[in-house]
């Protein structure tokens, strides 16, 4: 059935056929109906009609046949860089098939207290007031130049949060978010500059691709891997040139 078609008469019905071939004035046709071989006038039959209808079918077939094809290159092509995108927490990318590794920043909390060095998956220090969390220097080390949409590979450590945020350069630091400590209650609210990003999860291990919706302006970036509430951010940070 899968391969059947419709072979059309001039009175506007049709026969569904497997195949047919043309014998002088008559037509010779395998009729799905009745699993045999049957014939008829050729003058009865829309054969032009038959053929077109029969090539478009053709089209359509050969061109799902195209796009399984592509497919099924793509998804070999993602599972090679997968298997090259280490298993270890972080962000990664593939440039010229190459291994690109980001190193994680190390981040400071700037408050009234003066400036605190925060290590990775330790909370924020909780004094209330207003803080920042910053970056030291003006520019990233990790420059990407002449691409202005880059794929990251994120490998998660807590199945938290992806964020992209564009830095504010401010003298001798970068910061990557401000955050308002509520007094007694010890609630923060965290203020960032998110870049709207597309994620795709590519492994149950916590393998993300991610990559920006739009074009990126010149200038600092980060981006980020945190829990909801708990402000507690890894940070990757890089400059676009």
């Amino acid at each position: 059935m899968a391969a059947s078609l419709k072979l059309y008469l001039k009175d506007g019905g049709y026969q569904i056929v497997r195949e047919y071939k043309v014998d002088g004035d008559r037509i010779r046709y395998y009729s799905v109906e009745r699993s045999d071989w049957e014939e008829m006038p050729l003058e009865l039959t829309d054969l032009k009609r038959t053929e077109a209808e029969a090539s478009s079918k053709k089209e359509k077939l050969e061109e799902q046949a195209k796009q399984l094809s592509e497919e099924e290159e793509a998804a070999q092509e993602l599972h090679k860089e997968i298997l090259k995108i280490p298993t270890d927490p972080g962000v990664y990318r593939l440039q010229d098939n190459q291994l690109q590794v980001f190193p994680q920043a190390d981040t400071y909390v700037h408050n009234n207290k003066g400036r605190n060095i925060w290590k990775a998956l330790s909370p924020v220090p909780m004094v209330a007031g207003k803080a920042t969390l910053e970056i030291s220097g003006e520019r990233a080390g990790v420059v990407i130049r002449d691409e202005k949409r880059p794929e990251f590979f994120m490998q998660l450590s807590l199945q938290d949060n992806i964020s992209l945020v564009k830095l504010a350069v401010q003298k001798g630091v970068r910061i990557v978010e401000r955050m308002t400590i509520e007094p007694a209650v010890n609630i923060v609210t965290e203020e960032r500059d998110p870049v709207e990003i597309f994620t795709k999860q590519l492994t149950g291990g916590g393998l993300y691709r991610v990559w920006p919706q739009g074009d990126l302006d010149k200038g600092e970036y980060a981006l980020i891997e945190y829990e909801e509430g708990k402000t507690n951010p890894r940070v990757w940070d890089f400059r676009i040139e």
